[in-house]
């Protein structure tokens, strides 16, 4: 493994105070820029495998979402559409030209609709395992949709930890990581840790994780990689979640969505899952791959 490249700790003025963020500059002066979204329960530096990947061929930029890490104080109304405004003011800080715009999970989705919403801030797309949604079931309850959702990543929300070993401990079992560990996955848990020891917590407000979570089936949400003014990648995990061979796609599904006449290419990612696609080797070097070439295009 190459040296983790630095990156240095930005802010942007939203609204109701500043977006923390993460840049990971290129090496030269003139490369094109990428803003890269994390997850609903994640935070900037999910994607430092990615960075490392990159090698410096464009500027990274990663912001912590709304109700997360540096960006925990930042006060609600939280959503899909609030992320949207805030990353319209990133790339607005970032100059005039367009950039490419990169999303995991929840960020994907946040990433299609900002590309619909504001089509002169962003170039194509990069959706990572996220980004195509389906309705949601009439009989559960918002925080049953969440359970559904996003499972025992709930569940640590309301959750304390003595120290940082135990925080570490406890993402270590858990199965997608099980087979997957590294220094780059163990920096992007701990930066979600606030508090003070023996009483350390997730930064992730949960009202901000409840409300964007049951936005994801809004229809504007839903429909908008239906309406993208620019061409995009689904990069899709085989596994799941919890490692599952069941991933949140796979051909069937993604059939089933009709993305037939959309911009829209989906792409499998062999022998990663929801979380690997991203932060281990195989799946951040495809996904840097894809963003040089977007942005080199």
């Amino acid at each position: 493994m190459t040296a983790h490249p630095e990156y240095e700790e930005i802010e942007v003025p939203v609204r109701g105070g500043a977006l923390a963020a993460l840049r990971w500059p290129a090496t030269g002066p003139d490369a094109p820029v990428v803003v890269a979204l994390h997850g609903i329960t994640a935070n900037a530096l999910s994607w430092a495998a990615v960075a490392r990947q990159v090698a410096g061929r464009v500027t990274l930029i990663a912001p912590d979402l709304r109700g997360r890490a540096g960006s925990a104080h930042l006060p609600g109304p939280y959503g899909i559409g609030a992320h949207t405004d805030d990353i319209a003011a990133l790339a607005e800080a970032l100059g005039p030209d367009r950039v490419v715009l990169a999303g995991h999970s929840m960020g994907a989705f946040v990433a299609a609709l900002a590309a619909v919403r504001h089509p002169d801030r962003f170039g194509p797309l990069l959706l990572v395992d996220g980004g195509i949604g389906f309705p949601a079931p009439t009989h559960l309850t918002p925080d049953e949709l969440m359970t559904a959702v996003i499972g025992p990543a709930m569940d640590r929300l309301s959750m304390t930890f003595p120290d940082r070993a135990a925080y570490r401990a406890f993402w270590q079992a858990h199965p997608a990581f099980a087979n997957a560990w590294s220094d780059e996955v163990d920096a992007y848990i701990q930066r979600d840790l606030t508090g003070e020891e023996p009483e350390l917590r997730s930064t992730c407000r949960i009202e901000a994780i409840r409300t964007d979570g049951v936005g994801l089936f809004d229809e504007e949400v839903l429909s908008a990689v239906r309406k993208l003014p620019a061409d995009a990648v689904l990069l899709w995990a085989a596994r799941g979640l919890m490692d599952e061979e069941q991933g949140l796609y796979d051909e069937g599904r993604l059939t089933a969505a009709g993305l037939g006449g959309t911009r829209v290419e989906p792409v499998a990612v062999q022998d990663v899952n929801h979380y690997t696609v991203l932060t281990g080797d195989r799946g951040a070097r495809e996904i840097a791959d894809r963003l040089v070439a977007f942005a080199r295009a």
